[in-house]
């Protein structure tokens, strides 16, 4: 019985893990793509994504936290990033693929850094890499 137990706890967690993960076709639209200027407002240097927040304003002047998700710690250090490549209060220009459910969120495929650097985001969906001048593209 307990290895019955056992077992069943095993598949509940890894189908708990696995759902957590998710693919980029499923949340956001590589085709409505935008490109926003902000302040991050917060880091989040975690596996198996990470996170920054950007507060943009929109075009009445309302300034909006926008939630944008770039990738995995190991790719970002691979692409140049290191956990300090962004600070609150920098400003940066990152282009996204946006939510399909409409919100204020996006995967990031490009980010031009504070010290004017454009790396690639390491995003999971289409867009190839960072080009010199901040367009999608291959290096």
């Amino acid at each position: 019985m307990a290895k019955l137990l056992s077992a069943l706890l095993a598949v509940a967690l890894a189908t708990t893990a696995l759902s957590a993960h998710h693919s980029f076709a499923a949340e956001y639209n590589a085709n409505d793509q935008a490109t926003l200027v902000g302040t991050i407002t917060k880091v989040e240097w975690t596996n198996p994504h990470t996170w920054f927040y950007i507060d943009v304003k929109d075009p009445q002047g309302n300034v909006v936290n926008w939630a944008i998700e770039g990738g995995a710690p190991t790719v970002l250090y691979r692409e140049g990033w290191k956990p300090n490549s962004l600070r609150v209060g920098d400003e940066v220009t990152v282009t996204i693929a946006l939510a399909k459910d409409k919100s204020k969120k996006g995967n990031a495929y490009l980010v031009k850094l504070p010290d004017g650097r454009c790396v690639f985001a390491g995003s999971s969906g289409p867009g190839g890499t960072a080009t010199d001048n901040c367009t999608p593209g291959r290096r």
